[in-house]
C-alpha cells in the first residue's frame, strides 16, 4: 500500500515559528511518531511525505534517525493541504491502485488504524476513518442563533487515514481545480463527484495535533502507551 502524508502546513495555531510536525511530544518530533506507527504497519510499503522544501533537511535527519526501513520520498507540498496531496498523487509510483492519505500532526494512530483502512480500501472507491460524535451539535448562524440540531446519530467525526482508488481521486482533484471547489480532505471531492466513501471505525485517540492543548494530551496518550 501507498501512503502520502500530507505535512506542509505551519504552526500558527499552535503559536510555533515552524512547521508543527517538527515540534517535540515525549522526546520526538510530532512526525517521528506517525513514521514509527507507519513502519510498524505491514500493510505499508511507501511513503510519501509532501512539505515544503526548507523543512526537508529536518525531516531527512529525523528519518535517519530513526532507521526506517521503508521507501520514504520527500514531495514538494503546495500552499493549500489540497494543492499537497494533488502535487502527492502525481509523484506516486505507477503502479499504485490505492492510496492512503493521512495528516502527519494525527501522530497518535496506531500500526492497526493503518493496516484496517488498507484492507478495507481494496473493496470500496473510497472510506475515511471515523468516530462517533459524542457531543450534540448546533448549527449557529453569524448573529450566534442556534438554527438546528442535527440527528447525532447520523454525525460523524472525520479522521485519517483516508484511502482511495488512485485513478479516481486524480479525476476528482482535477474536477476540484476546475470548478474552483476549496475543500479540507479527500473524502468532501468524492462527495461533490457522486461517488460513495465509506466509514472505517476509527480511534478515539487519533487526534489531530493543532493547539498546545493538544500537544498536551498527545504527551498523555504517549506516556500511558509506554
Amino acid at each position: 500500500m501507498h501512503l502520502l502524508i500530507p505535512a506542509a502546513g505551519s504552526g500558527k495555531r499552535m503559536g510555533a515559528d515552524r512547521n508543527k510536525l517538527l515540534l517535540q511530544v515525549h522526546s520526538k518530533p510530532l512526525i517521528a511518531w506517525t513514521l514509527l506507527a507507519v513502519e510498524a504497519a505491514s500493510s505499508i510499503s511507501w511513503i510519501g511525505i509532501v512539505s515544503q522544501p526548507p523543512d526537508w533537511d529536518d525531516f531527512k535527519s529525523i528519518i535517519a534517525e530513526l532507521k526506517l526501513k521503508k521507501t520514504i520520498e520527500l514531495i514538494p507540498g503546495g500552499s493549500t493541504r489540497q494543492e499537497s496531496v494533488y502535487n502527492g498523487l502525481q509523484a506516486l509510483p505507477a503502479n499504485a491502485k490505492q492510496v492512503l492519505i493521512h495528516d502527519g500532526a494525527r501522530c497518535l494512530a496506531t500500526p492497526d488504524l493503518f493496516n484496517a483502512c488498507s484492507e478495507r480500501i481494496f473493496n470500496c472507491s473510497g472510506l475515511i476513518a471515523a468516530v462517533p460524535v459524542k457531543d450534540t451539535i448546533k448549527v449557529v448562524d453569524e448573529n450566534d442563533i442556534i438554527k438546528s440540531t442535527p440527528d447525532r446519530q447520523q454525525l460523524w467525526a472525520a479522521q485519517t487515514p483516508q484511502g482511495f482508488d488512485v485513478k479516481l481521486l486524480k479525476q476528482c482533484h482535477a474536477e476540484g481545480v476546475r470548478q474552483g471547489w476549496e475543500v479540507t480532505d479527500d473524502a468532501a471531492l468524492f462527495e461533490k463527484c457522486g461517488i460513495e466513501v465509506k466509514i472505517v471505525p476509527g480511534e478515539e485517540t487519533n487526534l489531530k495535533i493543532t493547539t498546545p492543548q493538544d500537544l498536551a494530551i498527545a504527551e498523555f496518550i504517549l506516556s500511558y502507551r509506554s
